[in-house]
């Protein structure tokens, strides 16, 4: 029967002063529905039980939580207007929780509350399990949570801005303030013919103001400035990225080919027509059937000694030159990579100029040209593949600075060693590898800086009953876009400083080179790759739509993570070179070399593995730059061993050494991105070292505590599988790039502007400042 019939004791309409305080509770227990009839039975029975109340407040509670019996949507809105009538009188307070909102209630209404209500308030509180502070608000109709206005930093974007960019600056700044000009407006790119056209134009415009020549020798119309030609290309990057790759693949890979691995007299032949564009060109090294694996194309250049000439061929569909830039329309020359042949064998992979185009863009005999067509981005660009039946050229066409064919056919070569003088040769690309890594950088931060701007101002959600709240203060927000903003950073200084090391490199210095040129064109294109994904989806809808450009951005960085090398070749190539580095350390089995070897693992395991290390937790040790590095050190260390001793496991087992690697192949790509990740880390730490303002480096000093954290974040897996760490700690990290993260979360237009991008290279509509 309905006890609302009956003559016992039942739900008190008015609630007398002993249950009034318990108003907000039983309002909450029904609003929502959100208790389950067990959960509401188990309420009942704690409040059958004796104690403070009284009999009659005891009665009442029951018949209130009887779930048999659910109180009417009028005794539910009179719960609240006792709410609102006696809760909101001295105005809300959206700190409190459901017991001091009781409690002010039953001060509101007839004075203190005694003991005795306090202590059923906070039993039921317990029970009940609800968000307090929320709960409150959201019954009193307080203003919601307090959200901090951000501010610019009080420091000048412009003054991290020329540190970041202090080498090569002046160039930097040229080349934005041409970008900015009105015949530089982007244009729609599904036009792929007036998309091209444009492009060209573009380059064009940039040879004429002398960019394009910046890294070739003042005599033939260069600068000799090749940290500038670097920095104008990582500037380039800011605008539309079919630019940049045509323009890389003209100055940089076919021009740059030319003058590393031509001689005087093809400098004077044609570096002054690649610097002014007079003489477009390719590069011409992919083929069809092998891809990254150069050393095994297949198309050749005979050498006849009658005629006195290379003849290059393409035997087969798949040793064709495929994906190659500016081959479908616009190339009139491309350096071709092939295999030299004369009549006492094959020699290895030459590279050689060859004409494939008149100027009136007729193709030379025996050439085959064909568009590679549309693709999934870079559509400004005229990828093309070229076929070469029986192309004549001059013996003087051979790149022969460091192999040459005389004209009685006698090749010789400076580098004895074949392998030796191939990856020489390959040096080419390690420009290229740097230049890449510098654009997947740029895209980057163009893609933060339109998300973070967007975020910062959209509004969605928020506490009941107040304002909505910006998505960036959402801490899955942050926890997105944070810490790639934190690795922008990171990898801005570590290409700053492989930059430096290239410029100044030595001969014995080109290996060094090589791999650190890999480990960061491989992970800072991956990283663009998962950034601009990550920016798409935090603009939700706006983020999908093209004028925004993040979609642009993210289709034409993809093939970042291909070209130049795919990534996955090139992580291992980065732990061949740790091998080697490792193998020229301790090959010869030289006792005091392995004793000190030895011994400073042994001294990083007693310092890191003792229990007290492992599970430190406080924030001191957490933000630890040393304990950072150490970190990362420690994991790249213990792979390289571990993946050494495999490898000669199975080497003394007489396994191939082909096979030996294949079957390590994981744990060397795997070691290739420990190597970046704590070369990246150090190259943070050494800028901060020559930060010249203090402020500017208290403000960076959390973006690098952010990168390192969220590295070994994503790595405990494996720091607790090896033991470095052990859960709680592990817990401790994660809660602490939390913590950053709402530190960073103030300053993040001061960062996004210290990047430099003016608006009209931005162009995305939610981007515009306010």
């Amino acid at each position: 029967m309905n006890s609302r019939a009956t003559d016992t004791p039942r739900r008190d309409r008015d609630l007398h002063r002993e249950l009034l305080p318990l108003a907000p509770f039983l309002y909450l227990v029904w609003s929502d529905g959100a208790l389950s009839a067990e959960e509401l039975s188990a309420l009942r029975e704690r409040a059958a039980r004796p104690g403070p109340l009284s009999e009659r407040s005891r009665a009442a509670l029951r018949a209130w939580l009887n779930p048999d019996d659910p109180p009417a949507p009028a005794e539910l809105a009179r719960l609240l207007e006792l709410v609102h009538a006696y809760g909101s009188a001295a105005g809300p307070d959206v700190t409190e929780d459901l017991v001091q909102l009781g409690e002010r209630i039953a001060r509101s209404a007839h004075g203190p509350p005694d003991a005795a209500v306090h202590a059923v308030l906070a039993e039921l509180q317990e029970a009940l399990g609800v968000a307090n502070a929320e709960a409150a608000r959201s019954l009193v109709g307080g203003a919601g949570a307090v959200v901090a206005e951000h501010r610019y930093e009080d420091l000048d974007p412009a003054a991290l801005y020329e540190f970041l960019e202090r080498d090569g600056l002046d160039v930097r700044r040229r080349v934005l303030a041409v970008l900015q000009r009105d015949s530089f407006r982007y244009i729609d790119p599904r036009d792929t013919r007036a998309y091209r056209e444009q492009v060209l134009r573009w380059c064009v415009e940039l040879a004429d103001e002398g960019f394009g020549a910046l890294a070739f020798p003042a005599e033939f119309g260069g600068a000799d400035d090749l940290i500038g030609s670097i920095a104008a290309f990582e500037t380039i990057a800011f605008h539309d990225l079919s630019l940049l790759v045509k323009y890389g693949v003209h100055f940089g890979l076919f021009g740059g080919s030319i003058y590393l691995l031509g001689t005087r007299r093809h400098h004077e032949k044609y570096l002054a027509a690649v610097g002014s564009l007079e003489l477009p060109g390719c590069f011409a090294m992919t083929e069809t059937g092998h891809g990254s694996n150069v050393r095994d194309i297949e198309t050749t250049a005979t050498y006849h000694t009658v005629s006195g000439e290379f003849v290059i061929d393409t035997p087969h569909d798949g040793a064709r030159k495929d994906y190659i830039g500016n081959a479908a329309l616009h190339g009139r020359m491309a350096v071709v990579f092939a295999q030299l042949v004369t009549d006492a064998g094959r020699h290895g992979v030459h590279a050689f100029v060859v004409p494939i185009r008149h100027e009136d863009g007729a193709a030379m005999p025996g050439v085959g040209l064909e568009d590679c067509g549309l693709k999934g981005g870079l559509n400004g660009v005229d990828n093309g593949r070229i076929r070469f039946d029986g192309v004549r050229i001059p013996r003087d066409n051979l790149l022969d600075r460091y192999g040459s064919v005389s004209d009685g056919g006698a090749y010789s070569s400076p580098i004895a060693s074949a392998g030796r003088r191939f990856f020489t040769m390959l040096g080419t690309l390690v420009a290229g590898r740097i230049s890449i890594a510098g654009a997947s950088v740029s895209a980057g931060k163009s893609g933060l800086t339109i998300a973070l701007r967007y975020t910062d101002r959209r509004v969605q959600f928020g506490p009941e009953g107040g304002a909505e709240v910006p998505v960036l203060d959402y801490t899955s927000m942050q926890r997105r876009l944070l810490p790639r903003l934190a690795a922008a950073y990171a990898l801005d200084f570590a290409l700053k400083s492989m930059i430096g090391a290239f410029a100044a490199q030595r001969p014995d210095d080109a290996q060094e080179i090589e791999t650190l040129a890999a480990a960061l064109k491989a992970y800072a294109s991956d990283w663009a790759v998962a950034t601009l994904q990550a920016c798409r989806e935090s603009c939700g809808g706006q983020g999908y739509m093209a004028v925004n450009r993040i979609t642009t951005l993210r289709a034409d960085t993809d093939i970042f993570t291909t070209f130049e090398g795919a990534n996955h070749v090139l992580y291992q190539l980065v732990a061949k070179g740790r091998l080697t580095d490792y193998r020229e350390q301790f090959g010869e089995l030289k006792m005091w070399n392995i004793v000190r070897h030895i011994g400073a693992r042994a001294a990083t395991r007693v310092a890191e593995l003792n229990p007290i290390i492992r599970r430190r937790t406080d924030q001191e040790h957490l933000l630890d730059p040393e304990f950072h590095a150490t970190a990362l050190r420690y994991r790249e260390d213990r792979l390289l061993a571990s993946l050494a001793r495999r490898l000669k496991h199975r080497l003394d087992q007489g396994m191939d050494s082909f096979d030996a690697l294949n079957e390590c192949q994981d744990h060397a790509v795997e070691l290739g991105r420990a190597f970046a990740e704590r070369y990246v880390l150090d190259a943070f730490h050494r800028g901060l070292d020559v930060c010249p303002e203090p402020g500017l480096r208290s403000a960076l000093e959390p973006l690098a505590a952010l990168y390192a954290l969220d590295r070994l974040r994503a790595r405990s897996a494996w720091l607790l599988e090896a033991g470095y760490i052990e859960p709680v700690k592990a817990r401790a990290i994660r809660n602490q790039v939390n913590e950053l993260c709402r530190q960073i979360r103030p300053r993040v237009r001061f960062f996004t502007d210290a990047f430099g991008i003016p608006e009209p290279l931005l162009d995305a509509p939610i981007a515009r400042s306010a």
